[in-house]
């Protein structure tokens, strides 16, 4: 009897232990947080009027991390032909999937005043020189973390209002 109780012991002994090591495992990947990749793949305008207009920036964000990110905020300042073009904000929860790309897509309001350079270039070109300035805030697995986002490039046009 008592030889069974031993050997019960050391077996429940050795689930613990092994829990305890994978938990471990599953927490070092964690800790090893690698900032997601975005990256702007194209502006769509969705409508221009006499006051300004809409646009849609379309990105592509890579989560380089072995688990699921959850962005709660992400907010991203655009200069387009090197003129200040807006400011841009999604509020609503974003899940990136672990190593895996997501297309976010934010809407932009623009006005007139103070873009006419950009705006013309916009209406003018099929590619557009931009710069992104901003901020995601990400829940991962220990913890809340606010990442930088800084990114230049040329950006081609997709949509453009008949």
């Amino acid at each position: 009897m008592l030889a069974v109780m031993g050997k019960r012991a050391s077996t429940v002994g050795v689930l613990v232990l092994s829990t305890a090591i994978s938990a471990c495992a599953t927490l070092r990947n964690a800790i090893n947080f690698e900032q997601p990749q975005i990256a702007l793949q194209e502006l769509d305008i969705t409508g221009f009027g006499l006051q300004g207009g809409t646009l849609d920036l379309v990105f592509d964000v890579y989560n380089p991390n072995q688990y699921r990110l959850r962005s709660t905020r992400l907010e991203v300042g655009l200069e387009l032909a090197g003129t200040d073009f807006g400011d841009a904000l999604i509020d609503k929860p974003l899940d990136l999937s672990p190593q895996n790309h997501s297309r976010v897509v934010m809407p932009v309001r623009f006005t007139w005043a103070g873009v006419g350079a950009a705006a013309r270039s916009l209406l003018q070109s099929q590619a557009l020189p931009y710069g992104i300035t901003g901020a995601v805030i990400l829940d991962t697995p220990v913890g809340s973390r606010r990442v930088q986002l800084q990114s230049t490039g040329t950006v081609p046009l997709k949509k453009l209002i008949q």
